[in-house]
C-alpha cells in the first residue's frame, strides 16, 4: 500500500520535508589580514545580523532523551577571504544588486557594546568605512555575483 506523501503528517524531524524555495546561500567574508582571533570575533559578530532576518533560522533541536537546543541556519553558510579591494567590490555589488548585509568596521574593535558600535559606523561616511568583515543571506543566483572572485577562507 503507498502513502500519500502529500497529506502525511511527519512523526520524527527525518520526515519532514521543507522544500525552501528559492534556495538561499549565506556567506561571511572576512579580510584576510585579520589575525585568527578577529576573524572568530567578525564572523560571530556578523553572522547574528543574518541570523536576526525572518526565515534564516530553523526549529529547535531535539535529542533522543528529549533535551532541547538552540535552533541554527536553514542554509549552506561559506566563509570566504578578501582582501580590502576585493571587500569594496563586495560591498559595491551587494549594494547595487540590493542584497542586505551586515558589517563589521575596523573600528569596532576598540567598542565594547552595541550603542557605541552604532555610533562608531554612524560617524564614517559609506565609502570611508574600512570594512573588515560583512556577512549576507540572499538567493543562490545572487549570492553567487556578489561573491563571485572570492576564494574560501582556508
Amino acid at each position: 500500500m503507498t502513502q500519500n506523501v502529500q497529506n502525511a503528517s511527519p512523526t520524527t524531524p527525518s520526515q519532514a520535508v521543507e522544500n525552501p524555495t528559492p534556495a538561499m546561500k549565506i556567506a561571511v567574508v572576512l579580510r584576510e589580514d585579520l589575525e585568527p582571533w578577529q576573524r572568530l570575533n567578525v564572523a560571530a559578530f556578523t553572522i547574528s545580523g543574518v541570523a536576526s532576518r525572518p526565515g534564516a533560522v530553523g526549529d529547535d533541536y531535539l535529542d533522543a532523551s528529549g533535551n532541547h537546543y538552540l535552533p541554527m541556519f536553514r542554509d549552506p553558510v561559506l566563509v570566504f577571504g578578501a582582501s580590502a579591494e576585493e571587500m569594496a567590490r563586495t560591498i559595491e555589488r551587494a549594494r547595487s544588486r540590493e542584497v542586505p548585509f551586515s558589517i563589521f568596521t575596523r573600528e569596532l574593535f576598540g567598542t565594547f557594546n552595541d550603542i557605541d558600535n552604532r555610533a562608531a559606523v554612524a560617524a564614517v561616511a559609506a565609502d570611508d568605512l574600512d570594512v573588515v568583515g560583512l556577512a549576507l543571506r540572499a538567493e543562490r543566483n545572487k549570492a553567487d555575483k556578489v561573491l563571485k572572485g572570492l576564494k574560501l577562507l582556508r
